[in-house]
């Protein structure tokens, strides 16, 4: 069977200064991205398509594709700012960022079949998150499946995090996500989460978060692209608003049009949202290494 993973690598890193998707992470120049590959190709991944600007495949292909198993086949498909576009609408004249996450995953559509997994290129979720979305994935053809992680494990010490916050059945079933753009841990250990109003929101951390990690069945992109339509005709802000992969999710949901399983990890956690961020994942990586669970060099 093959599984499909999708890697989203298009971000342009504005608040890390830079293409923090190939920075090097491990001690032989391996990127946080071929940790996840790493970790999905033992659990039985064997496809991966890279969603990327199309000005920095090059680079892929010259830092990261010559290390990637013989095995391990590869696309990539490109997220522009008119890519998807639904006829009769077009790109604002002053929008220069890329879309959003959903937008990110809707570019990749003509490059999957079947049963796949999406994740960022630039978050470590540790190897038991593709071992739950392979098992979950190879017995279930019809269903959607998050994986979920505690919300203090997801923050970063150095400045706010966007996170989806999550309510969950006793079943497991995910019954909604909000996509929560202004987390972050302050100096009293408080967590605080600031909405569009300047309001601030104690949180406990013990919250069950999304950190764009799914299993989907290829039939998620005809509402993907109906969703993109729909956020294009009615965002309020269309210079600056994304379409968030979460408020697709919650959508379907709501509408009944989507049963979602949550399954959890208890790995940690790892991330670079701010050039600080940096120094702490590289050596929480060196850790994992040393004790055994990566081999240096990680690629034979």
């Amino acid at each position: 069977m093959e599984l499909t993973l999708v890697i989203m690598a298009a971000g342009v890193g504005s608040r890390y200064g830079g293409l923090k998707q190939l920075d090097a992470i491990g001690s032989c120049g391996e990127t946080i991205l071929e940790y996840s590959l790493y970790d999905a190709y033992k659990a039985g991944f064997n496809h991966v398509v890279f969603v990327i600007r199309k000005e920095t495949e090059d680079l892929f292909k010259t830092k990261v594709l010559p290390r990637l198993p013989k095995a391990l086949t590869v696309q990539f498909a490109h997220q522009e700012l008119h890519s998807c576009m639904p006829e009769g609408l077009s790109v604002p004249v002053d929008r220069t960022k890329p879309w959003g996450t959903g937008h990110a995953l809707l570019v990749a559509k003509d490059k999957v079949q079947g049963s796949f997994a999406v994740i960022n290129a630039d978050d470590y979720y540790g190897p038991q998150a593709f071992q739950l979305l392979a098992t979950f994935l190879k017995a279930n053809h019809t269903d959607y499946a998050m994986v979920g992680y505690p919300l203090k494990n997801t923050l970063s010490k150095n400045g706010y995090v966007s996170r989806g916050l999550c309510q969950i059945s006793e079943e497991s079933n995910l019954l909604s996500v909000k996509e929560l753009t202004h987390i972050e841990s302050i100096a009293t250990g408080a967590i605080l989460y600031t909405d569009e109003n300047k309001k601030k929101h104690p949180l406990t951390g013990n919250e069950l978060v999304s950190m764009n990690c799914w299993g989907f069945q290829s039939k998620v992109f005809q509402a993907l692209q109906e969703g993109f339509t729909h956020f294009l005709k009615t965002a309020e802000h269309p210079e600056k608003d994304e379409f968030y992969l979460p408020f697709l999710v919650d959508q379907l949901i709501q509408k009944g049009q989507a049963s979602v399983s949550v399954l959890k990890s208890t790995d940690p956690w790892y991330g670079v949202t701010y050039p600080e961020d940096k120094h702490w994942v590289c050596s929480e990586i060196k850790k994992l290494s040393q004790s055994n669970l990566y081999p240096q060099p990680l690629w034979p």
